[in-house]
């Protein structure tokens, strides 16, 4: 199991928290999602046949781009 945390700027309200929440949670090998609206972190729990990229990849389409 590997853990990441990824800085999204975009974050703004409980709404987005909820689309990332969701979004990523259906990424298959993504285990936990927590996300917060007050530190605009995500923490994301995953493992194969996830990876970072996968996920970097998805925010950004959704318009949650991680911070570099």
């Amino acid at each position: 199991m590997t853990t990441a945390t990824y800085t999204i700027p975009n974050i703004s309200c409980g709404h987005c928290v909820h689309t990332i929440q969701r979004e990523l949670t259906e990424l298959e090998g993504v285990s936990r999602v927590q996300a917060s609206e007050s530190t605009k972190q995500v923490t994301v729990e995953f493992s194969h046949p996830a990876t970072e990229e996968q996920i970097e990849t998805l925010l950004a389409e959704i318009n949650y781009p991680p911070a570099k």
